[in-house]
């Protein structure tokens, strides 16, 4: 691989991220950012937010995406 398939895989993880940015921004814009079976525990001066809900979400829609794009 030369340098200029690098650029071209970089510039193509450039792109998804900035797709699962703007994504996570549009979920907390709507209020998805705390769904039911998100754990949050806060003690004292110390939180842990795991979003279990979130991250099952996002799960189901990337493969149905990727299912849609990569049908044969």
């Amino acid at each position: 691989m030369g340098l200029e398939g690098i650029g071209r895989l970089l510039v193509g993880a450039a792109l998804v991220l900035l797709v699962i940015g703007v994504l996570f921004l549009l979920l907390g814009r709507f209020g998805l950012d705390r769904l039911p079976g998100d754990i949050v525990v806060r003690r004292g001066n110390f939180t842990l937010y795991f979003p279990i809900g979130l991250m099952i979400l996002l799960s189901i829609l990337g493969t149905i995406i990727l299912n849609l794009l990569l049908r044969r």
